[in-house]
């Protein structure tokens, strides 16, 4: 990743300025914690906010970190934001200001909440008296999500009076359901700020999909209470609800999603703010040449020690990555796809080597694949597709169908299809792969990501971004993006498709799932059979339509957010 030019120092220290530009807090559960897909929408678009806001853009996010397990991303400085980090906060709250290591260098404030959680009745009480969220079936991370907003919402007053900012300056957006109740209880505590309330996917809608039922089949008979009540999600579902009511702007990542938001929370948010990208994560020409060489050599020498075998050098190196749901990121599309290249025999002569990229419940790195790796050893790899053992081998989706798939995919001698299973974070150092995932991305061919349930979809955006073509489906907010602006509803088929945009958008819906798999494998096949100037244009249209997506165009959406929460709020507080 390209550093900011500006070094992370207290030189770099400026105070918000007292004057027109607004103070805008941003809060996540994701801010400096990179757990999923909102980490990479906060960190990518903070260039461009920071080059709208300056320093009186202030990213909020929980201090889970310790001495012994410290942020890799967040620089503290304890001077910055007039030494907020003195500030002497109800419940206990302590704060730590500094930098999030990211484009543009924001500065960001991490705190520390646990004192929030003896008033969590009290909180949730009024709550209940104020705004109707209903906390009485609260379970699992919904306590964590509330302390934390509540603190968020209590920083984000006691740091605009500490920088002298008139509330009515005060932008306040809040990020999923994690965050609602902060949202609510600043309402309460400083109804003067503009708040802003982003649902990235739908707690309810995310669990209907979970739960193996037909979201889209069904799609307008669903009411969201009734189905909380169904799935036991009362609580998380209450609470998001009420947030986005509450909202002086509601706002969803992509029409899908706001059509579910109307579907699902009776509120259909005021702008849709679809997800862009930080062309300055992409490496330069030359560097990327030799992170392609490197990840391929260690992919490739992974998939020969597993296997027995050496792969070429022209070896087909696929691969699906993201959040493990089985169901809704359409692994079990990306699967039964491979075992239909294989018994096509579509693949031709070239092989395929079919990476899930998934992090899941690991034990520990594949002990006889270390040894091979790092000791010259030649033992034999059990299983030969897991790369770290899970501790639930026989329960885990995905072990379970590519252990089935094993025997689909012998074709009688060498295996031409491959499928392994790296199921950790390549953070760079998982102790098998040890590259970090933006810096394998360049050693891909072509990715897919098969979604059922998708409200944006970073990863194939990702991957274009990285001129890697890639295979989405039409139930992903990008790969209807890509349909109705890129393609402006003329999308080609197949490889044709990957030639014109980089992206090939599969249909799939709730009676079609085999049609979705012979489509995607019949892209593949297409793929792996064209020549190199057919590839070669696939990755330069990936990378012209990712230029669409940089956040310096889709920043305009957040503009607009901003002037109608300052519209609603300025209506609310006649």
């Amino acid at each position: 990743m390209k550093k900011d030019k500006k070094p992370l120092s207290n030189k770099n220290a400026a105070k918000p300025a007292k004057t027109s530009t607004p103070l805008l807090f941003e809060t996540s559960w994701e801010v400096c914690n990179k757990i999923g897909g909102i980490y990479t929408v906060l960190s990518t678009k903070a260039r461009v906010l920071k080059e709208q806001f300056g320093d009186n853009l202030i990213f909020i996010g929980p201090d889970v970190w310790s001495e012994t397990n410290p942020s890799p991303y967040f620089k503290e400085y304890k001077t910055l934001l007039k030494s907020a980090s003195k500030l002497e906060l109800p419940f206990g709250i302590t704060l730590r200001a500094g930098r999030w290591d990211i484009p543009g260098s924001p500065v960001v404030v991490l705190i520390k909440f646990d004192g929030v959680y003896p008033a969590l009745d009290d909180i949730f009480g009024e709550m209940w008296a104020m705004f109707g969220v209903d906390s009485l079936h609260a379970y699992g991370d919904y306590p964590e999500g509330c302390a934390f907003g509540v603190a968020a919402a209590i920083t984000m007053k006691a740091l605009a009076a500490h920088l002298e900012a008139r509330d009515t300056d005060v932008l306040a957006h809040f990020n999923e359901w994690t965050t609602g109740m902060g949202l609510l209880w600043l309402r309460n505590i400083m109804p003067g700020a503009a708040s802003l309330f982003t649902t990235h996917a739908t707690s309810i809608g995310r669990s209907i999909c979970g739960n193996g039922k037909n979201l889209y089949e069904y799609f307008n008979a669903y009411n969201g209470d009734q189905m909380a009540g169904e799935l036991n999600m009362e609580a998380k579902h209450s609470l998001e609800k009420r947030a986005a009511i509450n909202a002086d702007c509601f706002t969803a990542v992509s029409s899908l999603t706001a059509d579910e938001c109307a579907q699902l929370l009776d509120c259909r948010p005021q702008v849709v703010t679809p997800n862009g990208f930080e062309p300055d994560f992409v490496p330069g020409t030359a560097k990327y040449k030799k992170l392609r060489a490197a990840g391929r050599n260690r992919l490739l020498d992974i998939a020969a020690k597993m296997t027995g075998r050496k792969w070429n050098d022209d070896t087909l190196i696929i691969a699906t990555s993201g959040r493990n749901e089985y169901r809704n990121k359409g692994l079990d599309v990306f699967l039964d796809s491979m075992a239909q290249l294989t018994r096509t025999g579509a693949a031709g002569k070239r092989d395929i080597l079919a990476l899930v990229l998934v992090p899941a419940w690991v034990k520990e790195p594949n002990g006889e694949l270390l040894i091979d790796l790092y000791n010259g050893g030649t033992l034999p790899v059990t299983p030969d597709y897991l790369t770290h053992r899970l501790n639930n081998e026989d329960s885990d989706p995905a072990c379970c169908r590519i252990g089935q798939l094993e025997n689909e995919l012998q074709t009688g001698g060498e295996q031409q299809v491959k499928v392994i299973y790296v199921p950790c974070y390549l953070d760079g150092g998982d102790g098998i792969v040890d590259i970090s995932y933006y810096d394998i991305l360049p050693a891909l061919d072509i990715t897919v990501f098969a979604s059922y349930y998708e409200p944006w979809g970073y990863t194939p955006l990702e991957s274009i971004a990285f001129g890697v073509p890639t295979v989405t489906t039409d139930k992903s907010g990008f790969g209807q993006w890509i349909e109705s602006d890129v393609a402006k509803g003329n999308a080609a088929n197949g490889l044709e498709s990957l030639k014109e945009t980089g992206v090939m958008v599969a249909p799939r819906d709730d009676n079609s799932y085999w049609n979705t798999v012979i489509t995607i494998a019949d892209t593949l096949s297409q793929f792996a059979a064209a020549p190199a100037a057919d590839t070669a244009a696939c990755s330069k249209s990936a990378a012209a339509t990712a230029a669409l997506a940089d956040w310096k165009n889709f920043i305009k959406y957040y503009d607009e957010a901003f002037d109608v929460a300052r519209e609603n709020r300025n209506k609310r507080i006649k």
